[in-house]
């Protein structure tokens, strides 16, 4: 139980033997106290002095010394200050807790609560690679789905791949045409990088064929239409959907060549999945829904023969959810896909990481769902990011002005062999160790960059930014490990408890932090957050540097303050460990 909760508890029992009212524990307000006052957590009193009719100060007091007296292993001392009680926790308890946990290395995490979760995320286009936006949406999904898992979450990692439609035929219709049958193999081009390319090809062609017939005094919006290109593109989808075996031999062949490229970015930035689903294998699902919802009276048909819901009496839209030649569209595919994966898992909350420009879609999905009936309908939840900009501004695919996740992430390890070589402290390692040091840190510093911000937010990314030993970032939380660790060789320590524990007030900062991990974890997990773990760490990183800039570990007063102070720094080792891990991020042991 952690220290909230247990004043939480002791203060409903509290307000029920002095004034004999039930109060629940989640009533109460309990906040740190402010520093400008005395003590550690404050209870708020205002809530209840209606209720009970006391002044705020009688009530205070009158609480403060029956928790006290009541719960002196707990409670130290109390003062009132306008309505607010300040407690003060008797070091006792912050020496138990450390006893308790210093070897501890998964603190922080929940037994297991049987609830499921399946997490969508990453979401790629197979005509082109990742890029710097899908690895915001892949740190996120994945570190969000092992902050829930650590809360006791039994957790379904799921992609659904982009793999058909208009955009995937341009890069094949540019193959056919500029390739000369050339391959990732024969190029030395990595597979989704290739492909990407003829992606770019095809849009540069296309802009000239559209700007030649404009000159012959076509308009542009006829030109666009008749432009042979895109007149080439758009019967190779045609033939794709009618299933022509040479269409379906190059799609997959060149599909091939980019699920290769995918594989081997996910392995090198730690993404994972337990299911892959492809668009060219679910966009004819939702039909049968789509004939359900006739009959229901959910749908209705339009004299041109187009399925449509009218959902404007819930501050939406009408929204087709059939075209006239019978023909599936995005939010029928994605209705009979949120079917499918029900009954494949019975999750009880489904998680879409997807970019907010996908919020109106995604209100639709669940609605559409909720007037269905379908089971997973209450449990879709979109986790909506802002999009990643770089300081020169957006980023478009078509263009290929894109920074690809491969080369930020080439870009990163080489900033952080820069950096790190700058403070000249690596003379004593390996070749081999100092690449592994320099992925850790540069995908560390990427990862806690992204990650960091509230999700909703836009952001922007500068990777020399990100990587300061210094600062608000991974660099500086896995330098503080590293720190932690060289002490830990260096101080032998020895028994564990002892008996003269009172703590200084820097001892007992970093306690008090550490204490809040496991509440950390379940509210980040509440709401679907990773950016409080990653702020979480970086202020328990920086009040253990405080802590140790002022008091010595291995020259500490006696015997007793080593020990309690190499307890509290193998603690924090653990907690920075764990709480980088649920993030992605590996902590080195030396820097």
């Amino acid at each position: 139980m952690s220290i909230v909760t247990s004043i939480k508890s002791v203060t409903s029992i509290a307000i029920k033997t002095l004034y004999g009212i039930d109060v629940h524990p989640h009533d109460i307000l309990v906040n740190e106290t402010k520093q400008e006052f005395e003590g550690d957590y404050t209870i708020v009193l205002f809530a209840f002095v209606k209720q009970l009719k006391k002044s705020p100060d009688t009530l205070g007091k009158e609480l403060g010394d029956y928790l006290v007296a009541n719960n002196n292993a707990l409670l130290h001392s109390y003062n009132v200050i306008k309505g607010f009680l300040n407690l003060t926790v008797s070091d006792s308890y912050w020496s138990d807790f450390i006893d308790d946990n210093y070897k501890k290395d998964d603190f922080g995490g929940h037994p297991f609560s049987g609830n499921k979760v399946m997490m969508e995320y990453s979401s790629p286009n197979t005509n082109k690679p990742l890029h710097l936006g899908h690895l915001r949406n892949n740190f996120l999904g994945w570190s969000t789905a092992e902050i829930l898992k650590t809360d006791g979450n039994d957790i379904i990692k799921t992609c659904i791949v982009n793999d058909r439609g208009i955009h995937i035929c341009k890069s094949m219709i540019a193959w056919q045409m500029f390739g000369n049958n050339e391959t990732p193999d024969s190029t030395g081009i990595k597979g989704d990088h290739f492909v990407g390319d003829y992606y770019v090809r095809f849009n540069d062609e296309y802009k000239k064929e559209v700007e030649t017939l404009v000159v012959t005094g076509m308009s542009k919006e006829a030109a666009e239409k008749e432009a042979p290109i895109m007149k080439a593109t758009q019967k190779m989808l045609l033939d794709w959907e009618a299933g022509e075996p040479e269409t379906i031999a190059l799609w997959k062949k060149m599909n091939s060549w980019v699920y290769a490229g995918f594989d081997e970015t996910y392995n090198r930035i730690g993404s994972d999945f337990h299911k892959m689903y492809y668009e060219s294998e679910t966009y004819l699902l939702g039909k049968k829904l789509v004939q359900k919802g006739l009959e229901k009276g959910v749908f209705y048909k339009k004299e041109d023969g187009s399925v449509w819901i009218d959902l404007t009496e819930d501050g939406l839209d009408e929204k087709l959810v059939q075209r006239r030649d019978g023909t599936s569209v995005y939010i029928t595919q994605d209705i009979g896909l949120a079917e499918q994966r029900y009954e494949e898992f019975h999750a009880n909350e489904s998680i879409y990481v997807i970019g907010d420009e996908q919020n109106y879609h995604m209100k639709v999905l669940k609605l559409i769902c909720k007037k269905l009936g379908l089971p997973s309908a209450d449990g879709i939840y979109h986790l909506s990011y802002g999009m990643v900009e770089l300081p020169t501004g957006k980023m478009k695919s078509r263009e290929g002005t894109v920074v690809d996740a491969d080369d930020i992430v080439a870009e990163m390890i080489s900033i952080a062999k820069q950096k790190t070589e700058e403070l000249g402290k690596v003379k004593d390692f390996t070749t081999d160790e100092l690449k592994e040091l320099y992925e850790t840190i540069g995908l560390g510093a990427l990862k806690f960059f992204l990650l960091r911000v509230d999700p909703k937010k836009k952001m922007i990314f500068n990777p020399e930014e990100s990587i300061d030993f210094h600062g608000f970032t991974g660099p500086f939380v896995q330098y503080t490990h590293a720190r932690i660790k060289s002490i830990m060789r260096k101080v032998e320590s020895g028994k564990s408890k002892t008996e003269n524990r009172e703590l200084l007030p820097l001892e007992k900062a970093v306690v008090v932090s550490l204490e809040q991990f496991p509440a950390v974890i379940a509210e980040s997990a509440a709401e679907h957050d990773p950016s409080k773990v990653a702020i979480y760490v970086f202020n328990l990183a920086k009040t253990f540097n405080s802590f140790y800039t002022e008091h010595s570990i291995a020259n500490a007063e006696s015997e007793e303050k080593k020990q309690l102070r190499l307890q509290i720094a193998q603690l924090t080792a653990a907690v920075i460990k764990k709480a980088m891990s649920v993030l992605g991020i590996a902590v080195p042991e030396r820097m």
